[in-house]
């Protein structure tokens, strides 16, 4: 019902916002993804678990230069401590892509399948794009389907939706339209992962408000944003440590001799 409604609204205004939607995007600087997409956090414990982190641009690591200092890298350290444990983790993430597209162009491509957990951040391009939740809803199920079928019953995350409506670079029209679109297709996540055992989404609405508050961090919208659309270090770390908290407290990683390897 919000997306029929917010169709209503937003049909009449589509020219404008392929024309402003233009306009940012000759605006925001070309940013490169992070490199060195692997790595190993801890290395005091004889437990070792390994970690996939699977997504966008925002997994990718643009906005950073290395993934240990994004995403992936923090995510991985702020597990080694709260669970005192090694991380084997690796990145398989493409700016750009969407949900219907990762599993042809990026689980395809990987030849390892005993990971103890995977981290899927997605959303943000399919918002972009117009998708609709119904067929988002049937494109994550398949995703997480493949998922289950190459890896088995490793726990998959689904990290929170991009804060669109908080996007310094982005229109009040982009905001409105784009942001309420991102929020509808997480409500729909997280009705598809209710389907699954063994599958979570982290479905807080991200608000810098909170996190300056919560995190006691700069309220300041800029230190947030590399370059007003990409996270900057400070998000990508903020937003890891959320993760981390959310795996921690569902207990979603069953540490055992069984499923923790040594490394």
């Amino acid at each position: 019902m919000k997306y029929f409604i917010g169709s209503l609204f937003t049909l009449p205004l589509l020219p404008l916002l392929y024309l402003q939607g233009r306009r940012v995007k000759q605006t925001i600087p070309d940013l490169p993804e992070a490199v060195e997409p692997a790595g190993i956090s801890g290395l005091k414990s004889d437990r070792c678990i390994k970690v996939l982190v699977v997504g966008e641009s925002t997994m990718a690591g643009v906005g950073v230069e290395t993934h240990r200092e994004g995403f992936a890298g923090t995510l991985a350290h702020e597990l080694s401590i709260r669970l005192n444990l090694n991380v084997n983790w690796k990145v398989q993430a493409k700016s750009g892509i969407t949900v219907s597209r990762v599993s042809k162009e990026l689980l395809a491509e990987l030849d390892e399948n005993n990971w103890d957990l995977v981290v899927i951040g997605i959303g943000g391009n399919d918002a972009f794009k117009l998708n609709n939740p119904v067929r988002w809803k049937a494109q994550t199920r398949s995703l997480i389907q493949d998922l289950n079928g190459k890896f088995g019953n490793v726990p998959i995350v689904f990290t929170n939706m991009p804060p669109i409506k908080e996007f310094p670079a982005f229109t009040p029209l982009m905001k409105w339209t784009i942001g309420n679109l991102v929020e509808i297709l997480g409500e729909s996540l997280k009705q598809v992962v209710a389907e699954f055992e063994n599958v979570y989404y982290s479905s807080e609405v991200i608000s810098i408000e909170t996190w300056s508050k919560k995190y006691n961090l700069s309220n300041d919208i800029g230190f947030y944003f590399s370059d007003g659309v990409h996270p900057s270090k400070l998000t990508y770390q903020t937003l890891a440590r959320q993760s981390a908290e959310f795996i921690e407290k569902n207990e979603i990683l069953k540490l055992d001799s069984e499923n923790s390897t040594n490394q």
